[in-house]
């Protein structure tokens, strides 16, 4: 189980738990849950890569306690 840090700089911290099998689409499903904004209106990213949704959170290296950062389209 992964605890997944996404803060969105406006002042919105987002902790969500997650497995690393689980997809960026998944993920994005469970900060919509606790932000109240639509899955498809959130873009996720780690410097300059943005995340896309099918691919696993395992596959992109994502581990526990990681920080990402959450930008609405």
């Amino acid at each position: 189980m992964l605890e997944i840090t996404c803060n969105d700089r406006l002042g919105k911290k987002v902790r969500v738990k997650c497995n690393p099998d689980d997809t960026i689409g998944d993920l994005k499903k469970l900060i919509a849950a606790q932000t109240g904004t639509r899955p498809d209106k959130i873009v996720l990213k780690k410097w300059y890569t943005i995340f896309k949704d099918h691919i696993q959170l395992q596959d992109y290296e994502i581990h526990d306690g990681m920080n990402l950062e959450l930008y609405y389209q």
